[in-house]
């Protein structure tokens, strides 16, 4: 391992700049044309983000040792598992506007972009409220505990995209072509411009991440302080998510388990954060949960979780007629 490196300015705009190439890449070459994503090729793809998300964590330990190296790692994790029940959101949304198999990567693509974005603003948000406001994590922590036990004591219910605030707005601001116009999101009705359905399922996508975000963002702040850390974590779970969804939207309903698994998760980190030693707390209050031992509990109640779904499903299928 090496000096411990500063993070300077250009350590942000090179890891932006690689983002935005691999992204380019992406739509540019690998996936010009509309076209559906086979499970092997999602599988792949899965792999390589997990693979590089890996060796940013291996170039985290050599630059800046092995905390911040088991931070990344941790915060990726927890980001990675919250973003399964994004990926249940997403399948709703495109089974209710009916869009083509071919058309879903298009729109989950640039998704990813808006969603990068707004991360990149709710992070630099909750990084300057943490330095000028330390009883901010309080504030965080109570909300990850409200949230995680209302997760668990909540029923699914369906996806009512009538509702949504931004999506209503939308219709009303401009009229919406009848029906899909291949991979376009504007078009031209009665010479005027025009949504297409397509854009609205992309309102509608990044209006829920947006949902999702304000459980991520301060989740991963449980784990560290370190805008950079956090910020990283969040890219390399997103840019995975297309690739998970095509991998397990159509098993996602399997994983019955998965929602608690979920729910606990976020129960956890909000205490961690609670607990944590700070300034203003009374030190026979304070409980430090090492970085390390987080990410071993995050993984073991994940693989319980999804452990059990499978196992309950096998045996349901072997019952069953």
């Amino acid at each position: 391992m090496l000096g411990f490196a500063e993070i300077m300015p250009w350590h942000w705009a090179g890891f932006i700049v690689c983002v935005l190439i691999f992204l380019a890449l992406d739509l540019g070459v690998f996936h010009r044309g509309s076209r559906i994503v086979k499970f092997k090729e999602a599988l792949a793809w899965s792999a390589l983000w997990f693979t590089l998300a890996m060796i940013f964590a291996a170039a985290m330990f050599y630059w800046r040792g092995r905390k911040e190296s088991v931070q990344f790692t941790t915060g990726y994790l927890i980001e990675l598992s919250l973003s399964l029940d994004n990926i249940l959101v997403i399948a709703l949304i495109f089974a209710w506007f009916r869009v083509p198999a071919e058309l879903q990567h298009r729109v989950l693509f640039w998704g990813i972009l808006g969603a990068l974005a707004m991360r990149g603003a709710m992070i630099a948000a909750g990084a300057a409220l943490i330095n000028r406001f330390d009883g901010v994590l309080y504030v965080f922590g109570v909300f990850l505990v409200f949230t995680g036990v209302k997760m668990i004591f909540s029923r699914n219910e369906a996806l009512h995209p009538e509702k949504n605030i931004a999506l209503h707005l939308a219709k009303k601001l401009f009229p919406v072509a009848d029906g899909f116009e291949g991979g376009k999101f504007f078009t031209r009705l009665d010479g005027k411009f025009a949504l297409t359905p397509l854009a609205l399922v992309l309102l509608l996508v990044e209006t829920t991440d947006l949902v999702f975000a304000v459980n991520s963002v301060p989740a991963v702040f449980s784990i560290t302080r370190k805008a950079f850390i956090v910020f990283t974590s969040n890219v390399f779970a997103i840019l995975g998510l297309r690739s998970m969804y095509f991998l397990l939207a159509g098993a996602i309903g399997y994983f019955r388990y998965l929602k608690i698994g979920l729910s606990v998760v976020l129960v956890f980190v909000g205490a961690k954060m609670l607990l944590d030693p700070h300034d203003r707390m009374p030190q026979w209050f304070q409980i430090e949960i090492s970085t390390a031992i987080s990410l071993l509990v995050v993984a073991a109640i994940l693989v319980i979780s999804i452990a059990l779904s499978v196992a309950v499903a096998r045996r349901e299928k072997k019952i069953a007629p």
